[in-house]
């Protein structure tokens, strides 16, 4: 028995509105379980988990034995909160088993991230603007919160930034740091944590500032920890950083644009990851409907633009690239579409493999290698 290749993908499953105003009426029925062909890039369905509500954005813990899975909601039970919800992975077949729910203590919950010790979830909760940490129990199932940060502010768009909106949690490589971007705020906070208490405690250089109306949204660490690079949603660029890691700071080295010059239509940024060797950068475009691919200086962590590549579909929410950095998967959120891409590792470039597997409204994409063992073991599905 080879080793193989699972990938799980979150969706919506009810009708859900966005801060643009927008109502998606979700059509999944739970996270999708898929088996990839490392020859073609085909995705075969191996399981679908059902029941979970709205599982948005999924998160592995070390070693890949409990998968988490924000359920992204404005009210549970009358209350102004979403949840997440923990899950043991079969280690024989991947099959996720639900081990229980708590709140995130605030409203449509968008994204969560393990630490490397596996004792701590970190939640952003996207409409109240605020970030949520529960404690991990030994048995993979969540403590109540050892912490609650609520994000105050606003920035220059009247519609989309009337308020805070934390949108991601990133982790440094040393977990000495979190950092959250707020698209309301038009800052990326920083936060030092304390592992002992679960705690999140402002750092002496509280936040980065941004452009007014940027929107910053997720942060990608490259490979070697010493830059970094924050995708802004509204603007649709990217800010390269050097990191300081000793001292938690980032500092702006470039900003560049992921749509071409000759685009005026409408496009909003989503995703952004390193290519497992650290050479390449992908972001994308929902609106002008692609990948973004960059070339990365290994010496300054400045970008230089590859080019673009149609997702074969509308509003690529999130992708994934599979650990062997072989291929990156798109979530086409409005089309109902996981499209599979072959990743040229000389220039970076996507190359269609022609493999397209079905999904109701999917919205994350995240890996995990299943060992002849029958042992599973979690690779890139953290965003670093």
């Amino acid at each position: 028995m080879k080793d193989e290749m699972l990938v799980y993908v979150g969706t919506y499953t009810e009708a859900i509105r966005f801060g643009t105003g927008k109502i998606l009426e979700g059509k999944g029925e739970g996270v999708y379980r898929f088996r990839l062909n490392a020859a073609t890039g085909g995705l075969t369905l191996d399981g679908v988990t059902r029941g979970v509500v709205n599982p948005s954005y999924l998160a592995f813990g070390p070693g890949g034995r409990f998968l988490y899975a924000v359920n992204e909601l404005k009210t549970y039970q009358d209350q102004p909160t979403g949840t997440v919800s923990a899950f043991a992975v079969d280690s024989a077949t991947g099959a996720l088993e639900f081990l229980n729910k708590r709140l995130t203590h605030g409203t449509d919950p968008c994204h969560a991230v393990v630490d490397d010790t596996g004792r701590y979830l970190f939640v952003a909760n996207f409409m109240s603007g605020s970030v949520c940490v529960l404690p991990i129990r030994d048995d993979g199932s969540l403590g109540e919160a050892s912490d609650f940060v609520q994000h105050l502010g606003s920035s220059i768009d009247p519609v989309r930034q009337k308020g805070a909106h934390a949108h991601s949690v990133t982790l440094d490589r040393a977990n000495r740091f979190a950092f959250v971007p707020d698209l309301g705020l038009d800052k990326l906070m920083v936060y030092r944590l304390d592992r002992t208490r679960g705690m999140l405690e402002p750092h002496s250089v509280p936040w980065i500032k941004g452009k007014p109306g940027a929107g910053p949204r997720h942060v990608a660490f490259h490979p070697n920890g010493r830059f970094g690079f924050l995708i802004n949603e509204l603007d649709s660029t990217i800010t390269a950083l050097s990191y300081d890691g000793r001292k938690g700071v980032f500092k702006e080295l470039q900003v560049v644009p992921t749509l071409p010059s000759d685009f005026h239509g409408q496009s909003t940024c989503a995703e952004i990851q390193v290519a497992p060797g650290g050479a390449f950068l992908y972001g994308s475009n929902r609106g002008h409907d692609s990948i973004a691919v960059f070339r990365i200086n290994p010496r300054t962590g400045r970008l230089a633009l590859v080019g673009h590549e149609s997702t074969q579909g509308k509003t690529p929410r999130n992708f994934g690239i599979d650990p062997t950095g072989q291929f990156l998967l798109v979530a086409n959120q409005d089309t109902d579409t996981v499209v599979t891409f072959r990743i040229d590792p000389r220039t970076g470039r996507l190359r269609p493999t022609g493999a397209v597997a079905q999904v109701p409204t999917p919205v994350c994409v995240q890996f995990l290698v299943r060992r002849a063992t029958g042992r599973v073991s979690r690779t890139a599905a953290r965003r670093r």
